[in-house]
């Protein structure tokens, strides 16, 4: 259920930014907003790990594979977004040929 939640939450805001709703000043600050998040939900998630004892015996055994997790996580992220975002571009400007 709680993903269900999640999901119109993200398609009310994808509304909302679709019609140009939300006023220029707001718009300036969601950056910000985002930022705070990102770095309070890191901070949750690194309380989250120090409290159990037993990912924090076990760090040793799964490091590596964490580390590897997290590095490719981050690389294809990036690549998506830079793709996506490449291609976003290019439609605003009129540079893509309609595909039918």
């Amino acid at each position: 259920m709680d993903i269900l939640i999640y999901l119109l939450i993200l398609l009310a805001g994808a509304f909302l930014g679709s019609k140009d709703q939300l006023k220029l000043p707001l718009m300036n600050r969601t950056s910000e907003a985002q930022t705070f998040a990102l770095l309070f939900l890191l901070f949750i998630m690194g309380v989250k790990i120090g409290i159990d004892k037993e990912i924090i015996y076990s760090f040793s055994r799964i490091g590596l594979q964490g580390f590897l997790l997290a590095l490719s996580s981050v690389i294809f992220s990036v690549l998506g977004v830079k793709m996506i975002s490449n291609r976003v571009l290019r439609v605003k400007e009129g540079q893509v040929e309609d595909d039918n």
